[in-house]
């Protein structure tokens, strides 16, 4: 049998952890989670983020009221606005959007596919799509879809896959051919943290609209869209945003581009008198025309008590404490992970880096898999990354010591079972 002795550094790696939480301002907004069961470190909030017990309770009182007895009467009394007031909310909150650029509705894909076939309708005589071969799948298979309808090109940035996509990189492709740029602000693999700010002038520069995908910094990385002069964002809200399994995803569309941009999904809650059921489509005044169809009411409901918590502490807080964070995993990564031949695959420089760190080796598909039974849960992302998603507001310092051990042990016995 063979026997393991303690992971050098684990107790000071504790006892620092320990000090860490005690003297986190942020701490206390642990306990407004659910109780996580039998989960020992949950290091996958950049792909479902927990849920909050203040929402157990507000889906109910939504049950018992507004659905229950208030019933039809609730579209006249708050559902209608619903879209484009909690937009309003999440702009104000989480993505520096000033009122009247941010609907909720749909989800990512449908919202991509929306705002990028406005866009490239919106800049006619161009002919490309500027791309990275690095981002989400959806976001690259809409794209395709999007160029074939249009008889457009897609012209690829091949970024190096940890150090992300460059504003060098960005200023090489973009030229009087390109109508659209589409970026990820954060890597789904590595984390990487684009610069939004340089990358966007230099499509304005050249005469293009820029969509930024934001699923992976919403609510975790300050995004100030109004100020950095993005045109077109689209994300979703069950990640950072914590709004459950398969929450709608909201689209953020710069006030001066709205009445120039005819998005391509016409339904009828983006007219601009639905219940007149009108003969033509007359598409409503501002944000609102990019609405399709009836609103995702209830899927709504939770993103309310996150918003209202990340409001409370603040998101410049929320970002430091995401920094700590993931500057404490990549020190304790260092340590414990790092002589078993795992290599951290994100950037080290926190001002380059998003909300989850991607560590890398060939056995991490097994060891992620051997985790899940013993209530530590990572993601893996092929072809060997493990990656770990702190969600700043349930995470503590204390939970990430705890779970990179089992990561270390449980990678220890795989490597030397292997051996045996």
């Amino acid at each position: 049998m063979t026997t393991h002795s303690p992971a050098p550094g684990t107790s000071a790696a504790l006892d620092r952890a320990a000090a860490l939480d005690a003297a986190d301002e942020l701490g206390h907004l642990r306990g407004r989670f659910a109780d996580p069961g039998d989960v020992v470190a949950y290091f996958d909030g950049n792909s479902l983020g927990r849920p909050l017990t203040a929402s157990r309770e507000r889906l109910a009182r939504f049950v018992d009221e507004q659905w229950g007895t208030r019933l039809i009467r609730s579209w006249d009394e708050r559902w209608m606005d619903a879209p484009t007031e909690l937009g309003d909310t999440l702009g104000r909150v989480a993505l520096g959007a000033a009122p009247g650029q941010t609907v909720v509705a749909d989800s990512t894909t449908v919202l991509l596919y929306k705002l990028a076939r406005a866009a490239v309708g919106g800049r006619p005589g161009r002919n490309e799509i500027v791309l990275d071969s690095e981002n989400f799948p959806t976001d690259r298979f809409v794209l395709e879809g999007v160029a074939e309808e249009c008889g457009l090109r897609l012209r690829w940035i091949r970024p190096d896959a940890e150090a992300g996509v460059t504003a060098e990189q960005v200023a090489e492709c973009v030229g009087p051919d390109t109508a659209l740029v589409v970026l990820s602000h954060v890597a789904f693999r590595s984390g990487h943290l684009a610069d939004m700010r340089a990358i966007t002038t230099l499509a304005h520069e050249a005469g293009a609209l820029v969509l930024w995908d934001l699923c992976h910094s919403a609510g975790v990385v300050p995004v100030e869209l109004d100020a950095r002069g993005v045109d077109l964002a689209v994300g979703c809200t069950y990640k950072y945003l914590n709004g459950g399994p398969g929450s709608p995803a909201f689209a953020y569309v710069a006030s001066a581009l709205q009445d120039s941009l005819r998005q391509p999904i016409q339904g009828w809650m983006g007219d601009g008198a639905p219940f007149a059921m009108a003969g033509a489509y007359r598409p409503a005044e501002g944000i609102r025309r990019f609405i399709s169809g009836t609103p995702p009411i209830l899927g709504m409901v939770p993103m309310r008590d996150m918003l209202e918590l990340i409001d409370e502490a603040g998101l410049d807080a929320v970002r430091g404490k995401s920094v700590a964070l993931t500057e404490y995993l990549i020190e304790l990564a260092e340590e414990l992970l790092v002589p078993l031949g795992v290599r951290i695959a994100t950037p080290r420089a926190a001002e380059r880096r998003g909300g989850h760190v991607t560590l890398d080796h060939p056995e991490f598909k097994a060891v992620t898999a051997d985790l899940w039974t013993r209530g530590v849960i990572p993601d893996f992302r092929p072809p060997s990354g493990m990656r770990i998603g702190l969600s700043p507001l349930s995470t503590g310092f204390t939970e990430v010591a705890h779970g990179l051990t089992q990561v270390r042990a449980t990678l220890l016995r795989r490597t030397e079972g292997a051996g045996a």
